[in-house]
């Protein structure tokens, strides 16, 4: 078998080198810097860069999997790749163990009034009088129910919050006391102080929420984004924000990015910005490449059904 890595991998290399011995191993630092002689025949591919589109995979005749360093695949070719019977592999629970301390540093920020007791300090002000919140007894609900938000509802559970999650069918999730069906979520974003959207980016959940879902969520809201820009227009967002149909936003991904310096958000005192930054984490190499160390023992064993991570291409997560 031939693995071939469109990114250096650190010490993870000499991991996999010793871990598999008979498997052959070629280490690139970028896309553009492969061999197509030693890419025609891989047979697994390790990257998570937008260069590798439908023209690079042709040069990867014997190609069976591409393990997906990252979580989001919607820059691959999806249709391509599910007609090629190729498997496809994700990062997908890499990245809830420091995206849920993410949530809930948005949400202390907020409710614990540190924006506020910043600027007392930076005046010398000792402002006795201010009145922070508790998040005991409150409600979060969540946009999407996988490996993040449930790894974020056992600390909600922690502080004896309610935990709501939204999924495509309404379906259970262990750690969740309701579930409701992405149809259904007008009717329970009322019950929710804190709305957390995790959701992947699909064809479905481009610009999902719209002006009418904001409308329905309660004037003290926090809304929180860690999944994808694209599920709410710029512009419907900023608008829920000046008409105050939600209090506060917290937000770390963002529909065009960079940012651009222009945008009204950065202006905006109801706003607290972060620069797509909340999955990052210096072990996210290690658990990933945890991830392809499972998934080679699948493919040695002939186990190429049971992979871990397996993204379904057509639905695109």
């Amino acid at each position: 078998m031939k693995v071939v890595t469109l990114m250096r991998l650190k010490d993870q290399e000499e991991r996999l080198k010793e871990t598999f011995p008979n498997i052959e191993f070629t280490f690139y630092k970028h896309p553009n810097l492969a061999d197509e002689e030693v890419l025609k025949d891989a047979d697994v591919l390790v990257s998570y860069h937008s260069e590798v589109d439908e023209t690079f995979l042709d040069k990867c005749k014997q190609l069976k999997l591409i393990a997906w360093f990252a979580t989001g695949v919607n820059q691959l070719p999806l249709d391509y790749i599910n007609k090629r019977n190729i498997k496809l592999t994700n990062a997908k629970g890499v990245h809830a163990i420091q995206i849920a301390e993410f949530i809930f540093a948005y949400i202390l920020n907020d409710i614990k009034l540190f924006k506020e007791t910043y600027e007392s300090q930076k005046k010398r002000a000792f402002n006795h009088k201010l009145s922070p919140d508790s998040i005991n007894d409150k409600t979060i609900l969540f946009l999407g129910t996988g490996k993040i938000p449930e790894r974020t509802a056992e600390v909600a559970k922690a502080f004896n919050m309610k935990v709501i999650g939204i999924n495509t069918t309404g379906h259970d999730v262990s750690g969740f006391d309701e579930v409701y069906s992405i149809e259904e979520r007008r009717q329970v974003f009322n019950k929710a102080d804190f709305i957390v959207n995790v959701l992947p980016e699909t064809e479905d959940t481009i610009h999902l929420l719209q002006k009418a879902d904001f409308e329905h969520m309660k004037a003290d809201a926090h809304f929180i984004n860690v999944g994808r820009g694209t599920v709410v227009k710029e512009a419907v967002l900023v608008e829920a924000l000046i008409n105050k149909e939600i209090r506060y936003a917290s937000i770390d991904v963002f529909e065009e990015e960079p940012l651009p310096a222009t945008s009204k958000l950065y202006d905006m005192d109801n706003v607290f910005i972060t620069a797509h930054i909340s999955g990052n984490d210096g072990n996210n190499l290690k658990r990933s490449t945890d991830i392809l160390v499972e998934n080679l023992n699948q493919i040695i064993n002939g186990n190429l059904k049971s992979l871990f991570n397996e993204v379904n291409s057509k639905a695109g997560y």
